[in-house]
């Protein structure tokens, strides 16, 4: 499978998009730089976390409580209030696609994947930095983490490990280079049947 990205940028280019999440906000995270990519407009994550959490309380859900995970479903509710308030040219929908069509979103200018992984207690999937051969997600309990899809490299690896799975994460602000994973930890961890969000789930922004 050839190397592909994100509008045809560098790994070094991609990374600036990233920013570091302190709480439960990788969606958000992800999502703001996905708008980013697509549109040139910058929504400070920030911000966006403090009105998504303020705006619960009205009775404007786009995450499951104040301050908690936002799923595949609210991410695109999320997306919609945002192009709706802030003019944006963009809208989003919920898709269960394979790896091999995830590859032929970064082909396109005009679309952005936002993914999201699960795990079960004591076997979270490794993610590394860069080609660095540390593991960075180390939890010990079960969880779920959304990044944005950013590239596919087939001749990339972390260490010694072929990880050709490349992605724009929250664990570091405007780092040097993206986040990692293997084919089989990708696969898997992203293909595990989450109840009523189902497997391989994917919220594809497009330009309208």
């Amino acid at each position: 499978m050839k190397k592909t990205s994100l509008r045809s940028l560098s790994e070094k280019n991609l990374a600036r998009f990233q920013s570091l999440q302190i709480g439960n906000d990788c969606a958000i995270h992800a999502l703001s730089a996905a708008i980013e990519l697509l549109t040139e407009v910058r929504l400070d994550p920030q911000e966006l976390i403090e009105e998504v959490n303020r705006i619960w309380w009205q009775g404007r859900f786009y995450r499951l409580l104040p301050k908690q995970g936002i799923t595949p479903p609210l991410q695109v509710r999320l997306t919609d209030y945002l192009a709706n308030t802030r003019d944006l040219p963009i809208q989003a929908e919920l898709l269960h696609i394979n790896p091999e069509l995830l590859r032929l979103t970064a082909q396109s200018d005009k679309v952005a994947s936002l993914v999201t992984i699960y795990w079960w207690f004591g076997k979270s999937p490794s993610i590394y930095y860069k080609d660095q051969p540390t593991n960075y997600n180390r939890p010990e309990g079960a969880s779920g983490h959304t990044m944005l899809f950013a590239a596919y490299d087939p001749e990339h690896k972390s260490g010694d490990i072929s990880t050709p799975w490349g992605f724009i994460n929250s664990w570091v602000s405007e780092g040097s280079g993206l986040f990692w994973m293997s084919d089989p930890d990708f696969r898997r961890s992203w293909g595990i049947p989450i109840p009523r969000w189902g497997k391989n789930a994917v919220v594809l922004l497009s330009l309208k």
